[in-house]
Formats: C-alpha cells, sequence, structure tokens
C-alpha cells in the first residue's frame, strides 16, 4: 500500500515536470536582450533586465525578444544633388538602436521593417542637407556639420518607431559614372593650362636671366678691352721711351738699327736687293770687314 502511495507521487510528480516543461512558466532574456511581455495580445511589460523570468503558460503570455546592443545599418548608394546642381552618389551608415521596445513592436515589429523605415528616413534628411551646399563644400568642409544634423533630425524622426539614431556617416561621396570622365578631361585640362602657364613663366624668367647675363658678359669684355688698351698704352709709351733712350745714347746705331727692321719687314726671301754704292748698309758691311782685318 506504501508502496502504491509512493509510485502515485512519482508519477503525479512526473507528470506535472512534463506539463511544467511543455507550457515553460519562464523565459531567459541574455546581455543583449530585453523584451515584451504580452497577455492575450495585449503587452503588459516592458523586460530589460537580463536572467530567468516567470510568466503564464503560452498561450496566456507570450514574449518578444528584441536586440539592445548597437546595430548598424550599411544602406546602398543613393543619388543626391547639391545646390549648384551636381549629383553625387553617397554611400553611407547608420548606428541605431531599439531605444522603445514595445513602441517598436506596435510600429515596425521586426528589424528588417525597421532597416527600411531608417533608410526612408535617413535618405531623406541627407538629401535636403547636402541639397543646401555646394559639391565642394560636401567633399572638402562641410561634411562633419551636415552629418551631424542628419544624424539630430532623423533620430528625432524616429523616436516614433522607438528607435534612436546614433551616428550618421558617409563613407564615399562619387560622382556618377557618366560623369567622371568629364570631370576629370577638365581637371587635366586645367592641370594642362597651368603647366603652360608655370612654362611660360619659366621662359619668361630664363629670357630675364639670358638678357642679364649677356649684359654684364658685355660689361666685362668692355671693361677687359678697356683695361687692355690702357696697358697696352702704356706698354706702346714705356717702348717709345726706351726707344727714345737708346736713341739718344748712339743715334747712328740706332738708325741702323730702324734700317735693319725695314729691310727685313719689307723684303723677302724671293726679292732681290739692289744697292747703290751710297747705301749705309754698304757702308757698314765696309766698315765691319775693315775691322775684322785689323783685328
Amino acid at each position: 500500500m506504501a508502496r502504491r502511495k509512493l509510485l502515485g507521487r512519482i508519477i503525479i510528480a512526473i507528470i506535472g515536470l512534463i506539463i511544467v516543461v511543455l507550457v515553460r512558466p519562464w523565459y531567459t532574456l541574455d546581455e543583449t536582450e530585453q523584451g515584451v511581455l504580452l497577455q492575450l495580445g495585449k503587452p503588459v511589460k516592458v523586460v530589460k533586465e537580463s536572467g530567468l523570468h516567470l510568466k503564464l503558460p503560452y498561450p496566456i503570455q507570450t514574449v518578444y525578444k528584441f536586440d539592445k546592443r548597437l546595430l548598424e545599418y550599411d544602406s546602398p548608394p543613393e543619388e543626391v544633388i547639391t545646390r549648384d546642381k551636381k549629383t553625387l552618389v553617397v554611400d553611407n551608415y547608420v548606428r541605431w538602436r531599439i531605444e522603445n521596445p514595445l513602441l517598436f513592436l506596435q510600429t515596425v515589429v521586426s528589424e528588417s521593417e525597421a532597416v527600411v523605415r531608417i533608410d526612408d528616413l535617413v535618405y531623406s534628411e541627407l538629401r535636403t542637407e547636402i541639397g543646401k551646399v555646394d559639391l565642394i563644400d560636401v567633399v572638402a568642409t562641410e561634411r562633419g556639420e551636415i552629418m551631424d544634423t542628419v544624424t539630430r533630425r532623423a533620430s528625432q524622426k524616429a523616436k516614433n518607431f522607438g528607435i534612436e539614431i546614433v551616428d550618421v556617416r558617409i563613407k564615399r561621396a562619387d560622382l556618377p559614372k557618366q560623369n567622371e570622365e568629364a570631370v576629370f578631361e577638365r581637371m587635366k585640362a586645367e592641370r594642362e593650362r597651368q603647366a603652360k602657364q608655370y612654362r611660360s613663366e619659366g621662359q619668361e624668367e630664363a629670357t630675364k636671366i639670358r638678357a642679364q647675363a649677356d649684359k654684364e658678359r658685355a660689361l666685362i669684355i668692355a671693361e677687359a678691352q678697356k683695361q687692355a688698351q690702357i696697358i697696352k698704352g702704356e706698354g706702346e709709351a714705356q717702348a717709345l721711351r726706351i726707344y727714345a733712350a737708346a736713341f739718344g745714347n748712339d743715334p747712328e746705331f740706332f738708325a741702323f738699327l730702324k734700317t735693319l727692321e725695314m729691310y727685313e719687314q719689307g723684303i723677302t726671301e724671293n726679292d732681290t736687293l739692289v744697292l747703290t754704292p751710297a747705301s749705309e748698309i754698304l757702308e757698314y758691311i765696309e766698315s765691319s770687314r775693315k775691322k775684322e782685318g785689323t783685328n
């Protein structure tokens, strides 16, 4: 009898355990999750604490779990038009999180639907803000300010879906393929124009340098010629003084020497010289022979 009672209790316990396992009157949330508890389809509680939680058996109460981490959405490239009517292909990404899981469940239900709403909001704000500035400002100076404004405004609108948009950033901003070649050609033409300008300025400067060098060269040559003429004149004057001094010491020899120089300069090997008996050169030759004979 006692054994039957014990066996009955064991069977009841096993049946109760099976029922508990089947109906699962609990649920767990890990550190990355948050949940919304529904009772007969109506929300009754938002749970953000991780761990084990109790609930009424299914289908009386059910739990919808959502990620509470910072999520990232990489949107596909989209075309936007700047204030100066230039088209840009903008590739951006969004960091976002589920801030209000109950509102999120009531409006967008799933993350895939949330991404669609986020993409619409961000693209709308991005198109508006980029349309207020010129292309060069988007690329060079005002990108950070544009992104901060887009993030703030898109986040305000996303609160209606229980979403917080934390950051919006542009990864790339390119020209459309059909415009790249035209832009590159304009850039090439501009660089060629600058190169021609630099070459022209260089040639002009080279001409100035050459003209200045030629001028200095002419001045140096003129100064050298002047000094040469002065030195030459001084040498000739010195020679004349020497000649004058020599002439004063022996006028006869000096006259004879000049006569010889005249003969040397005026007579070549093929010339025949005819002298008269009264020629001074003959007289000198005769006197030289007599002196040699006497010696």
